[in-house]
């Protein structure tokens, strides 16, 4: 294990990595350790339960998720070098600076459902650059391979944070005695085969042919062509159940289904399929929505939907054949 702090990391030339990057990486993380602290009170500090609003999705809006929202709204639009960043509990972009060099994207508080029973929850951000001031949604619309920078932070039994520059993927645990997030691993890695899955089982009416079929080879196990026995997991919080993923290997589905036929699907593709894929990529794993890679899908939306299928590359490669 390193000693090596995020600000020491910052400081090396990793990808993507500049200064200014550097500069944003670090106001996302000191947002985030506020966050973590604010978890870390719940109910003491009489943060938990429905904060009685509805966000631009139509979901209720939890006490923590507006403050996990306006955290880091506020450090982002105070910061020279961010040119504009867009929330999933906002309806519009927010402008920054008009020479900031990035734009910044996140959903504050991944898996609020899990607030109120002390569960798993997680901060998500993808980083763009900034080709121009901005002054539309239009000026957010870039493929996922345009990231410069995506990461999340899991505020679990202990808060870690997964960090991609395009050349690789590294996680860092948040020390609570010296407040630093810490490199523990290095150059995370997925292998291609696994045995563990993750699918909301409760819309498998809805499913289309190519995922019941996928589904239903992994359920029966030796018995199937498959010849080997897989495990469920579910998190109800993408954050954790891509970190199991990246910790050891797995496939997290949440594919287009017939529930609702006019949503493309569930999750957002700027703020949690995008830099999910971008980290899930970096550590060898593959992402795709059953028929194209995530990462090239050309945006029309801040808050557009689309299916994701993300991890181990055999089984997201196999699914995705299934689909076509």
């Amino acid at each position: 294990m390193s000693n090596l702090t995020l600000a020491q990391y910052l400081q090396q030339k990793n990808g993507n990595l500049t200064p200014e990057l550097a500069q944003v990486i670090e106001i996302i993380t000191n947002a985030c350790k506020e966050i973590d602290q604010a978890i870390q009170k719940g109910a003491l500090a009489d943060l938990l339960g429905s904060a009685g609003n509805e966000n631009v999705q139509g979901e209720t809006q939890k006490k923590l998720d507006v403050l996990s929202n306006d955290l880091l709204l506020d450090a982002l639009q105070a910061h020279p070098q961010v040119g504009g960043l867009a929330s999933e509990e906002l309806d519009d972009f927010t402008p920054g600076h008009q020479d900031g060099k990035y734009l910044v994207l996140f959903d504050p508080l991944d898996g609020s459902s899990n607030i109120d029973i002390n569960m798993c929850v997680g901060t998500i951000f993808s980083v763009l650059p900034a080709k121009q001031a901005v002054t539309q949604a239009a000026d957010f619309m870039q493929p996922g391979t345009a990231q410069v920078a995506a990461g999340y932070v899991m505020y679990g039994p202990s808060t870690m944070m997964a960090l991609t520059f395009g050349a690789g993927v590294d996680f860092f645990t948040f020390d609570i005695e010296s407040r630093e997030f810490i490199l523990t691993t290095a150059s995370v890695k997925v292998n291609a085969d696994t045995q563990e899955f993750a699918i909301n089982a409760s819309n498998q009416r809805h499913w289309e042919a190519p995922v019941k079929r996928y589904i239903d080879e992994l359920l029966a196990g030796k018995t199937s062509v498959r010849g080997k026995d897989f495990n469920m997991r579910w998190i109800a919080c993408m954050v954790a159940d891509v970190h199991r993923i990246l910790c050891r290997t797995g496939i997290f589905m949440y594919p287009y289904d017939l529930k609702d036929p006019s949503s493309a699907g569930r999750l957002r593709l700027m703020y949690e399929a995008n830099p999910m894929s971008f980290i899930i990529e970096q550590a060898g794993g593959a992402a795709t929505t059953g028929r194209v890679r995530i990462m090239e899908i050309e945006p029309n939306d801040l808050h557009q939907r689309v299916p994701v299928i993300i991890g181990s590359k055999n089984e997201v490669d196999l699914v995705t054949g299934y689909h076509q």
